[in-house]
């Protein structure tokens, strides 16, 4: 669990040297739109879930995760230097969607690879671990992208390089700090989305689908958090530390909630989680003063601990052993086709409207949630 936990920071170091900073280089050196940033942001992450199905279904049928995982942190640490040498806006669009497939292979195998090695009455805390683990990557990353930012007086494609490194690392550290866990039993592969198959995830498991694609409605890219902070007028250099406080407060809450979710009803701890993503939006859209926007992000930051491990640990509850690649690729597709309609629906809020209208649909979008979980009564 560790050692997965440290390939995950090494890779989200990677990618947020870059991820922090390539909406300010859309726009100030590439010349994108809002909407621009929006729909390559909404198509790149939607890229990386939907083919998460794909890799999670391979992953039960050969009954083995770890090559996959690995084939997939090599693809998105090769697809670092192509950021460096952008010259225009489809490389960028051609980089994000070749390192967003890189995630999406490795994604389902290996929650399916945390699942299979965490005992089930501490399964909340495992994806809890892991998840901090990742978000401490995901904030060191935009603070070594500031430093850098401030050391080369805003040499973007020279910081993009230099995120190469501990992309390889986390290959290393994964082909050579993991071993594959045994079967107890014999594998039998058979395909896991035949429909006797597919008849094995219940109304419990597409219940949990259901939310998890309305919570993705609610909560659009966090590129809209970037430009949010660029409005308040601090230099660019350190515009990506909104990320780097927003993954503080999600690595140091991802952990204690993960183990609060072993002990506490599933559904009450979503619905407040997505009650502090709403008072976030009305924040950010309140007003874009520094304070401000701080303070949204950090209370972004509290709803992703409270509900990202939580989302994947109920995924894994509800769906048998051997499909739960599988699972996860599902519950991953739908994900990533609301996310491209969020993220292109934030774009054109933005441009046409105003960013503050952007926010105020993503609290409405939180309401819509909150009711739609009210539907299913409590365990």
């Amino acid at each position: 669990m560790w050692v997965l936990g440290f390939v995950s920071l090494l890779m989200d170091v990677s990618s947020e040297m870059i991820h922090s900073l390539l909406p300010l280089f859309m726009a100030g050196v590439l010349g994108a739109s809002a909407l621009t940033i929006g729909l390559i942001e909404g198509l790149a992450e939607a890229t990386a879930l939907i083919v998460k199905i794909f890799s999670g279904t391979l992953s039960d049928y050969l009954g083995k995760r770890k090559g996959l995982a690995v084939m997939g942190y090599a693809l998105g640490a090769l697809s670092k230097p192509l950021f460096a040498l952008a010259p225009s806006i489809g490389v960028v669009l051609s980089a994000r969607f070749l390192d967003r497939i890189g995630k999406g292979i490795r994604g389902a195998p290996r929650d399916a690879l945390v699942a299979d090695i965490a005992p089930p009455e501490a399964r909340g805390a495992a994806f809890g671990l892991r998840q901090s683990l990742d978000t401490v990557g995901a904030f060191l990353g935009p603070l070594l992208g500031v430093g850098l930012m401030l050391l080369w007086a805003d040499n973007f494609r020279a910081v993009f390089w230099v995120a190469l490194i501990p992309g390889l690392l986390a290959v290393g550290l994964l082909v050579f700090g993991v071993r594959e866990p045994h079967r107890q039993r014999e594998h039998k592969r058979t395909n896991p989305i035949s429909r006797a198959n597919l008849r094995r995830l219940d109304t419990s498991y597409w219940w949990v689908v259901g939310v998890g694609a309305v919570f993705t409605l609610a909560r659009f890219s966090e590129a809209f958090l970037v430009l949010r902070a660029a409005q308040s007028g601090i230099p660019v250099a350190l515009v990506p530390l909104v990320i780097v406080a927003m993954n503080v407060v999600y690595a140091g809450s991802a952990y204690p909630f993960g183990k609060l979710s072993d002990r506490m009803s599933h559904q009450r701890l979503l619905a407040w989680g997505l009650g502090v993503l709403l008072l976030a939006d009305l924040v950010l859209a309140s007003s874009n003063h520094w304070l401000n926007v701080l303070g949204g992000v950090a209370l972004w930051g509290v709803h992703m601990g409270m509900t990202q491990g939580l989302l994947t640990t109920m995924v894994a509850d509800t769906a048998p052993v051997e499909m739960r690649g599988t699972a996860f690729g599902f519950f991953n597709l739908v994900s990533g086709i609301v996310l491209l309609i969020a993220s292109a629906l934030a774009g054109l809020l933005w441009d046409q409207l105003g960013p503050s209208f952007t926010f105020y649909a993503g609290a409405g979008f939180c309401l819509i949630a909150l009711l739609a979980l009210a539907w299913k009564p409590s365990h």
